[in-house]
C-alpha cells in the first residue's frame, strides 16, 4: 500500500485525471496493490470518516473518480494479466486499461468488446456497461463478463458470478461502482486479429447533409460485423489531411470488421464509394486501431449522449446542424451505429434499459481552456434540446456527466433500478460507494 497526501511530492501527479476540469484536492489516496490494501483503505476511510471514491483510468467525465477531502481508492497498481488461449478466457486486475488488455490478448489473436480509447479504465468502462467498436458482434464488455471480484463497503472479498453471488453479478452489468471495489475480472474472448480490416476516412465538411443520409441508410443494410461511427469535427494538422482541409470542419467515419479482412474489405465498398478525400481503411492490428482515435491529455471535457431508435432526416438535420457550430478545434460530436449483439439475448441480462436502440448521438466538448469549455458545455446542453424529438429517453451513463437522477433511473427504468437497489441495500446499505452514477440502496 501506497498513501499519498497533499504533502507528497507525488500528490498533483497521482490526482489529476483525464478531465482538466475537473481539480479535486482528496485528503488521501491509497494506491492499492490488492484487494487486501483495498480493505485497508476502507477502514480508513471508515474510522476517520472520510468519502470514499474509487479510482481506475480516471475517465469519468464527470471526475467521480475523486473527490475533495475524501478518500481515493486509486486501483491502477493492479496490472497482472493472465490470458489463457485454450479457454478463450483473460483475468485481469482492477488497474488493466483498455491498450494493456488488447495487447495481451491480440498475442493469442483473442478480442472482446473494449474502449474506443486505449486509455480508458477497464474496471469503470465495464462496469457501466463497456460500449466499443466490437459491441454489435460480441455485446458490450459487460455482456462478456465470467466473473468479479470485489471488496464490499465492510472490507469482504466476494466474487460475482452466474452461480456465484448471482444478483450481484447482474447488478455489475451496468450498475456501475455502486456495490464495491472491483480488483479483478475475468472475460470470454472471441478470435479476432491480430490483422483486421479497419481505420478512418475523412471527408469534407461541405458534404455532411448528404453524407450523414447515406451513412444511415449504407450503416441499416451493413453486417453486425461492421462496426461504425460517423464523427464531425475540425480536419486535424495531420501530415495526411490535405492542407486545404486543414483547420476546416470536416466529417470521420470510423470502421472496423470483426472477422476475415478480406470480407472486411468488401463490406468497407459502400461507405469508400462515397469518395473520402483521406482513405486511412485498410489491413492494419487491431491494436493500432484501437489507438486511433485516443484523445490527447490535459483538455476541459464535457460530454453528453442521446438514444434513438431511428435517425429520420429532420433528426441529421439537427445533427448536422450542431456539428457546424463546433465550439472549438477539439469538440466533435458523433454518432454511432447500435443494433446486432447490443440488442440481442444478452440484453435481458444485465440492467441497462433501451438496449434496441439503434443509434446513439454523442457529443463532445473538448477544449483547451477553462473558458471555451464553457462553451463547449453549453453547446451540448443546446444540442440535448434540439434533439429531444427524436431521442427515445434511454442514456449511456459512461457517456454522460453528472446530469441528475433521472438520467441514472433512465438508464435503468423503474423495474430494474428498483432491482438494483435492492442489491445496493444487501452490499451497501450506508451508500458508502455514492461518488458515481448514485444508485440509492432501497428502504428496509
Amino acid at each position: 500500500m501506497e498513501w499519498v497526501r497533499p504533502e507528497d511530492t507525488a500528490y498533483d501527479e497521482t490526482r489529476k485525471l483525464f478531465n482538466a476540469m475537473i481539480d479535486r484536492r482528496p485528503a488521501v489516496i491509497a494506491r492499492c496493490a490488492g484487494a487486501a490494501d483495498v480493505a485497508e483503505a476502507l477502514a480508513h476511510a471508515r474510522a476517520n470518516r472520510l468519502d470514499v471514491a474509487v479510482r481506475a483510468g480516471g475517465h469519468s467525465v464527470a471526475g467521480m473518480s475523486t473527490n475533495d477531502g475524501g478518500l481515493v481508492v486509486d486501483v491502477r497498481p493492479m496490472k497482472s494479466i493472465t490470458v489463457d488461449p485454450d479457454n478463450r478466457t483473460v483475468t485481469v486486475g482492477a488497474g488493466v486499461t483498455w491498450g494493456e488488455f488488447d495487447r495481451a490478448t491480440q498475442e493469442h489473436g483473442l478480442a472482446s468488446t473494449g474502449g474506443r480509447a486505449s486509455t480508458t479504465g477497464v474496471a469503470g468502462f465495464t462496469l457501466g456497461g463497456g460500449s466499443g467498436w466490437l459491441e454489435r458482434s460480441y455485446g458490450f464488455a459487460c455482456d462478456n463478463l465470467q466473473s468479479v471480484d470485489l471488496v464490499t463497503a465492510d472490507g469482504d472479498r466476494v466474487t460475482a458470478s452466474a452461480v456465484e453471488n448471482p444478483e450481484l453479478f447482474w447488478a455489475l452489468h451496468g450498475g456501475g461502482g455502486n456495490f464495491g471495489v472491483a480488483t479483478g475480472f475475468t472475460f470470454g474472448l472471441h478470435d479476432l486479429g491480430p490483422t483486421v480490416h479497419a481505420g478512418i476516412m475523412l471527408f469534407r465538411g461541405e458534404d455532411a447533409p448528404d453524407l450523414a443520409r447515406a451513412y444511415r441508410d449504407i450503416s441499416l443494410k451493413a453486417p453486425d460485423a461492421v462496426g461504425t461511427a460517423l464523427v464531425f469535427l475540425t480536419a486535424p494538422p495531420e501530415p495526411f489531411v490535405p492542407e486545404d482541409m486543414v483547420g476546416k470542419p470536416a466529417v470521420g467515419l470510423a470502421y472496423l470488421y470483426a472477422g476475415d479482412p478480406a470480407a472486411g474489405a468488401e463490406e468497407a465498398a459502400p461507405f469508400r464509394a462515397l469518395g473520402p478525400a483521406v482513405d486511412l481503411v485498410g489491413d492494419m492490428d487491431y491494436t493500432a486501431f484501437q489507438c486511433m482515435i485516443d484523445d490527447p491529455p490535459d483538455l476541459y471535457h464535457y460530454w453528453s449522449a442521446e438514444y434513438h431508435d431511428e435517425l429520420p432526416d429532420a433528426a441529421l438535420d439537427v445533427i448536422v446542424d450542431a456539428a457546424s457550430r463546433l465550439p472549438g478545434p477539439h469538440s466533435q460530436h458523433l454518432v454511432a451505429r447500435w443494433g446486432g449483439a447490443v440488442a440481442g439475448p444478452a440484453a435481458a441480462q444485465t440492467p441497462l434499459q433501451n438496449r434496441g436502440a439503434q443509434w446513439v448521438t454523442h457529443p463532445y466538448g473538448m477544449e483547451a481552456s477553462a473558458a471555451a469549455a464553457e462553451e463547449a458545455k453549453a453547446w451540448v446542453k443546446q444540442f440535448r434540446r434540439d434533439i429531444a424529438p427524436y431521442a427515445n429517453g434511454g442514456v449511456w451513463l459512461n457517456f454522460v456527466g453528472d446530469e441528475g437522477r433521472d438520467r441514472v433511473r433512465a438508464a435503468f427504468g423503474e423495474e430494474n433500478y428498483g432491482r438494483l437497489a435492492r442489491v445496493k441495500r444487501e452490499f451497501d446499505p450506508e451508500n458508502v460507494f455514492r461518488g458515481n452514477q448514485n444508485i440509492l440502496p432501497a428502504a428496509s
